[in-house]
C-alpha cells in the first residue's frame, strides 16, 4: 500500500474516533501527495480535521474543508425548503444516504457532499418537477432513468428517486425495494415525510455499496460510512434482522466482509494487521476511488450478461443492448412501453442517448467485449 494511502487510513481513523494523531509522524507525511489520495476518495474534510488537531496546516485541506461546511448547509437548508414544499402539495419523501450518514460524524462537513438523494411518490413526477423548476432548478435528466437529476448553480445537486434500484442492474434488489411501503417510517413530525428504521438504513447502505461495488467499483469512504455508522448504533440495532435481510439480498458475504475491513482499519489508529484476502480486498477499493471506474463498469456489465445469457457472443451482447426485454423497457422507457406503437422510437431514443450520454460506458464494454473474444 503506497505512503499516503497508508497516512490517509490512518488519520481518518483518528478523526472518526475524535483521537489527535501523532505530531512527529504527520510532520514527516507528503501533505500534497496525501491531498490527492484523499481527494480521490473524497475523504479531504474528513482528514482535514485530523490534521487540524494536530496542529497542521495546509491550505488546499482547509479550503475543501471550508467547502464541505458550506455545502452541509446549502444542502440542509435547500432540502428542507423542497421538502416543505412536497409536505404541503402531499408528496411523500425520504432522505437517503449522505445526508442522514453526515449526522453522524464527530463535527459538521466531515463527511464531503456532492449531491443530496430523496426517494419520493414517482407518481407525482411532474408535480415535483414543478417545484424544482420554481426554486430555479435545472432539469439535467427527468424521466430518463431510475433517478431525476436537478441541479442549481453554483454547488447544488438533489438527485430525486424514483426507485432505488434500476431494474436489470441485480434482480434481488431491485425485487427486494420494489414495494418500498413495508419499510417506510413517518417522521413524527411530518404528514408525508418518511424515514428507515436504524437496521432498514444499514441494510440499505450496504445494498448501494454492493451495488456500487459489482459494478463501477467504489472506494474508502464507503468503508468509513460503514464505521462512522455501526460505532454510533452498536447495540441498539438488530442484527439478527440486519442479517436475515443481507441473506434475502444475497448479500451476506459482502456485508461481513466489508464490516469487518471496516472495523479492523478505523476501530484504532494503531498499525494495520490485515490478513492476505482483506489486504487484496482493501486494494481494490483504493484502486477505485469513490465512484469507481468506467472500464470497470464495463466489465461488470459484461460479466452480467454472461452470467445472465450463459452466453459468450459479442453479437448476442450488442443485440442485447439495441432491442433490450419488453421488462427491460417497461422500467425504464414507460413512456414508449405504455404506447406500444411507438416502441420504435423509445428503442432509437435509447441507441441516440447510448452514443451520447453513456458513450463512455459503452466503449468500455467494447473494450471488455474484446478481451471475452480472447478468452475463447
Amino acid at each position: 500500500m503506497n505512503t499516503e494511502y497508508n497516512d490517509m487510513i490512518y488519520l481518518v481513523a483518528c478523526a472518526v474516533n475524535s483521537q489527535v494523531p501523532d505530531k512527529d509522524r504527520v510532520s514527516a507525511m507528503d501533505l500534497d501527495s496525501l491531498y490527492k489520495a484523499c481527494k480521490r476518495h473524497t475523504l479531504r474534510a474528513t482528514v482535514f480535521t485530523a490534521l487540524k488537531s494536530a496542529g497542521t496546516e495546509h491550505s488546499d485541506f482547509f479550503q475543501a474543508y471550508n467547502k464541505a461546511v458550506r455545502k452541509n448547509i446549502l444542502f440542509d437548508s435547500e432540502r428542507e425548503a423542497i421538502t416543505s414544499e412536497m409536505e404541503k402539495q402531499g408528496i411523500w419523501y425520504l432522505p437517503l444516504k449522505g445526508a442522514i450518514l453526515k449526522e453522524l460524524y464527530p463535527q459538521i462537513g466531515m463527511r464531503e457532499m456532492s449531491d443530496n438523494d430523496i426517494l419520493y411518490d414517482s407518481s407525482r413526477q411532474n408535480d415535483l418537477k414543478n417545484i424544482m423548476l420554481s426554486r430555479g432548478y435545472t432539469a439535467e435528466s427527468v424521466g430518463d432513468s431510475y433517478t431525476d437529476v436537478y441541479k442549481k448553480p453554483p454547488v447544488l445537486n438533489m438527485e430525486m428517486h424514483r426507485a432505488l434500484f434500476l431494474f436489470g442492474q441485480d434482480e434481488k434488489l431491485f425485487r427486494y425495494y420494489e414495494d418500498m411501503s413495508r419499510l417506510m417510517k413517518r417522521d413524527d413530525d411530518k404528514q408525508y415525510g418518511y424515514h428507515f428504521s436504524d437496521e432498514d438504513f444499514y441494510v440499505y447502505m450496504t445494498a448501494h455499496e454492493y451495488r456500487h461495488h459489482i459494478g463501477g467499483g467504489t472506494g474508502i469512504r464507503s468503508l468509513v460510512d460503514c464505521y462512522v455508522f455501526m460505532k454510533a448504533k452498536e447495540g441498539t440495532i438488530d442484527k439478527s434482522y440486519i442479517a436475515e435481510q443481507f441473506r434475502q439480498l444475497g448479500i451476506e458475504d459482502y456485508a461481513q466482509k466489508r464490516l469487518s475491513l471496516a472495523m479492523k482499519l478505523f476501530s484504532s489508529a494503531d498499525t494495520l494487521s490485515l490478513t492476505e484476502s482483506e489486504e487484496k480486498e482493501l486494494e481494490k477499493y483504493l484502486l477505485f476511488g469513490t465512484y469507481g471506474t468506467i472500464n470497470n463498469v464495463g466489465e461488470s456489465s459484461i460479466k452480467r450478461y454472461v452470467e445472465k445469457s450463459g452466453s459468450r457472443s459479442k453479437a448476442g451482447f450488442i443485440m442485447s443492448r439495441l432491442f433490450p426485454s419488453m421488462e427491460f423497457m417497461k422500467h425504464h422507457y414507460p413512456f414508449f412501453y405504455k404506447t406500444k406503437v411507438l416502441l420504435p422510437v423509445g428503442y432509437v431514443w435509447r441507441w441516440i442517448k447510448g452514443l451520447s450520454v453513456n458513450r463512455d460506458k459503452f466503449r468500455a464494454e467494447m473494450k471488455a467485449l474484446k478481451k471475452i473474444d480472447k478468452k475463447k
